[in-house]
């Protein structure tokens, strides 16, 4: 009887700071500089966009005004985005209120391999930016639409 023994030395392998590691996606540190502004008020909202080439969650624009429904019209029909919106509302006792959304957007008409590299790096990106308080998962115009951002304050 011959018995094989194989060994392998595992190669060394130094992840880049704030990597994802269920999916290889770092997250360039600009990402929660930008979204420190919104948190602290000086930016309305955020867009980040993967950069697959490069590996990394990047901003793509920020805004310092506008509205809601102006947010959603920059969300592509056919590409997934990460967004942190900064929404103003009242509460029912007419006082004014301002919560920060997390969004992930997932469209329908995207392609398989970016939804499936925005959902896997979602978590970990999330937990980068501290001061998150409600997060939206949408895949059609419907799951963003302003009345499920008030449902969620409610």
């Amino acid at each position: 009887r011959a018995l094989f023994v194989t060994t392998r030395r595992a190669a060394a392998f130094t992840p880049a700071r704030n990597m994802n590691a269920a999916s290889g996606v770092a997250v360039n540190p600009a990402c929660m500089e930008v979204f420190e502004k919104v948190r602290s008020r000086k930016l309305r909202y955020v867009i980040y966009k993967i950069d697959a080439a490069k590996g990394e969650v990047n901003v793509l624009e920020t805004q310092e005004t506008g509205t809601y429904d102006e947010f959603v019209a920059k969300l592509p029909e056919d590409d997934a985005r990460y967004a942190a919106f900064d929404y103003d509302f009242e509460s029912s006792d007419g006082c004014p209120i301002s919560k920060i959304f997390f969004i992930m957007w997932t469209p329908d008409s995207a392609k398989i391999k970016a939804k499936m590299l925005y959902a896997a790096s979602k978590d970990k990106f999330k937990r980068e930016l501290n001061g998150v308080q409600y997060e939206l998962q949408a895949c059609d115009l419907d799951d963003v639409d302003e009345a499920a951002i008030r449902a969620k304050c409610a």
